[in-house]
């Protein structure tokens, strides 16, 4: 196969972050604006941002479906892969890729290896991120910005950084009222936790 990096490069910094569930496209200056408002700070959101560009473009290169079917939260080094593949090879491909990205620490696996989701399954998907979204947001006692909330098949994963377990349980109670949801995987971890800067 034929690489060609710098084609792939310019096209993962045009399409910068687009959010599969939402539909959304948030461009790679507006992310790192966000993540300046975020617990992890302005250096972190630029180093974050890097480590998903540099994904995206191996992701680019070695498999197209993979780049279009997986889904990557960054948060301070620590990236979390969601989404589907439909062979197990691709699956280990997606986590070797993910490592080889300059500045990840820590890599969690969460990507379903499965041909059976639907249209159905991704509507009702969006919907339950959506409806996540809403609550932490209205929650004055959540500050939602320090959260991303990835809906995979109705299994609902959390990552980010809480203000405290009090908070923390308040993000995760919301997740686990909203109907279709199977599962809460839950990888935030709390403000305090020495585990952000010593994976």
């Amino acid at each position: 196969m034929v690489r060609r990096p710098f084609a792939s490069l310019a096209l993962i910094l045009s399409l910068a972050a687009c959010d599969p569930v939402t539909g959304t496209v948030v461009g790679g200056a507006a992310a790192v604006g966000v993540g300046a408002a975020e617990e992890r700070g302005f250096e972190a959101a630029v180093d974050d941002a890097k480590i998903r560009t540099a994904i995206n473009a191996l992701y680019f290169d070695h498999d197209f479906d993979m780049y279009r079917g997986l889904t990557m939260t960054v948060t301070e080094g620590r990236v979390l892969l969601t989404g589907t593949v439909k062979r197990p090879e691709a699956h280990i491909d997606a986590v070797r890729l993910a490592w080889q990205a300059a500045g990840v620490r820590q890599v969690i696996d969460e990507i379903q290896v499965t041909d059976k989701s639907d249209v159905t399954d991704y509507a009702t998907d969006v919907w339950i991120a959506n409806n996540l979204r809403t609550r932490m947001m209205f929650d004055q006692n959540i500050r939602n910005i320090n959260y991303t909330v990835d809906v995979v098949n109705g299994v609902v994963y959390l990552m980010g950084v809480a203000q405290s377990q009090e908070e923390l349980d308040r993000v995760l109670a919301h997740a686990r009222d909203i109907g279709n949801v199977k599962r809460v995987i839950n990888h935030v971890l709390l403000k305090t936790d020495p585990h952000r800067h010593n994976l």
